[in-house]
């Protein structure tokens, strides 16, 4: 692949990854997601975010909802209760792809460490 062909789909994959590494930079959204890394459940729920994290119960349902707009975790409602875990797949593959494209780009002489 050449370097002109590795750019452009650089700047695609940002693009695309705008709201996932949005979601990414905030600490807040990283201890939720490190949570739901070291749970052995299939789900959490907002309290024990809130326990977990020692946020508040809007605190956290606000970071959820940036969370689940970038589709890095999803939700499972039973009944009443609404259980969130880490989606696997969602937004990651895209995140590769842009690394990979830059690895590509970095790969073929793109800009240069110096």
């Amino acid at each position: 692949m050449d370097i002109e062909t590795a750019s452009v789909q650089a700047m695609e994959q940002f693009a695309a990854c705008g709201k996932l590494l949005i979601a990414l930079g905030d600490r807040t959204r990283q201890a939720i997601i490190t949570t739901l890394i070291e749970s052995e459940r299939n789900g959490m729920r907002v309290g024990e975010f809130t326990e977990k994290t020692h946020l508040s119960r809007p605190t956290v349902s606000h970071h959820l909802k940036v969370l689940l707009d970038s589709d890095v975790i999803g939700v499972t409602p039973e009944g009443a209760k609404n259980y969130y875990w880490l989606k696997l797949g969602g937004a990651w593959p895209s995140l590769v792809s842009l690394v990979n494209n830059i690895e590509r780009l970095r790969a073929a002489g793109g800009n240069r460490d110096e």
